[in-house]
C-alpha cells in the first residue's frame, strides 16, 4: 500500500532525500513560494505533477495541513536493529538507539523522530502491535525527519532490548517512581533510551529489563509530561555528556 507525505517542508526534504516518489499532487493555481520550488525539484527528478482543484485534494488529504501539495510514496521503508548499529559503527560513534514502547499519537511520534534526528540518535525502534506507524500525519509532524531516521519495526520490544543489551548497549527507562534524576545518571557509552506510553508509561515486562531508571522533577499539579517533551529532555542531557564540547 502506498503511502502520502503531506505539506511544503515534508515534501521538499523527501525530494532532497531522493527517495522513491512515485507522483506529486498540487492544488490547481497554487504557483507561489515554496511550491515552485518543490515543481522545479520535481521535474529535475523526472516525477509527475499532477493538478487538482482544491475539494479533491481536501479528500485526498490525511493531515489538515497539507499547504496544496500532497506526494505519493512507496510504503515506508523500515530497516532492522543491525543497521541502526551499523550506522554508528560507519560514524564511528558509541551506538545511541530510541525505543518507544508504545506510542500512540502520530503527532507525538512525528515530533520524537523530529528531535531523535536532530540530536544525532542512530535509530528508533517500534512496536509492530499496539502503537502507531509510520504515516502522512507522522511525517509531518517530524518535518520531514522521518527520510533521515533508521525506524526498525520489532515484533516484540523487550526481546529487541535483550538484543541491543548483547551487543553492549545499556539500556535506561524512564519512570515517574524511580530515585534518579535523569541529569544524575551516566548517558555516555553505548545506549538505548526507553520511552513509554503516553498515558500507562513503560510495561512492567520492558522497565524489569532497564539496567537503570530515571526521571523527570516534576514541581507543578501535573505530574506528566507529554511524551516528546519527555524524550527531547532526555535526549538532550544524552547528547550533552557525549559531546565534548556542546555546540
Amino acid at each position: 500500500m502506498e503511502n502520502q507525505v503531506e505539506g511544503r517542508n515534508s515534501v521538499l526534504e523527501l525530494l532532497e532525500s531522493e527517495k522513491d516518489i512515485n507522483k506529486i499532487f498540487i492544488t490547481k493555481g497554487e504557483h507561489h513560494g515554496s511550491i515552485n520550488k518543490i515543481i522545479a525539484k520535481a521535474k529535475e527528478n523526472k516525477i509527475v505533477i499532477i493538478e487538482k482543484d482544491k475539494r479533491q485534494m481536501e479528500e485526498m488529504a490525511q493531515t489538515n495541513n497539507y499547504q496544496g501539495v500532497i506526494a505519493i510514496v512507496p510504503p515506508f521503508e523500515y530497516c532492522e536493529i543491525e543497521d541502526i548499529l551499523q550506522t554508528a559503527k560507519e560514524k564511528n560513534e558509541d551506538p545511541f538507539v530510541l525505543i518507544l514502547d508504545g506510542i500512540e499519537d502520530p503527532h507525538n511520534l512525528g515530533s520524537i523522530i523530529r528531535t531523535a534526528e536532530t540530536a544525532g540518535v542512530h535509530g528508533v525502534i517500534i512496536p509492530k502491535r499496539r502503537a502507531v506507524q509510520v504515516n502522512a500525519t507522522v511525517n509531518k509532524a517530524s518535518a520531514g525527519a522521518v527520510e533521515h531516521m533508521n525506524i526498525a519495526r520489532v515484533t516484540n520490544i523487550t526481546d529487541s532490548i535483550q538484543k541491543l543489551k548483547n551487543e553492549g548497549l545499556w539500556i535506561c527507562g524512564t519512570d515517574i517512581n524511580t530515585e534518579t534524576y535523569y541529569y544524575n545518571q551516566d548517558l555516555t557509552g553505548p545506549l538505548g533510551i526507553v520511552i513509554g506510553n503516553e498515558g500507562k508509561g513503560i510495561s512492567e515486562k520492558v522497565k524489569k529489563n532497564c539496567d537503570f531508571l530515571v526521571k523527570i522533577p516534576m514541581k507543578g499539579k501535573v505530574t506528566s509530561l507529554n511524551a516528546s517533551v519527555s524524550t527531547g529532555i532526555i535526549i538532550y542531557e544524552a547528547l550533552k555528556q557525549r559531546s565534548n564540547t556542546f555546540n
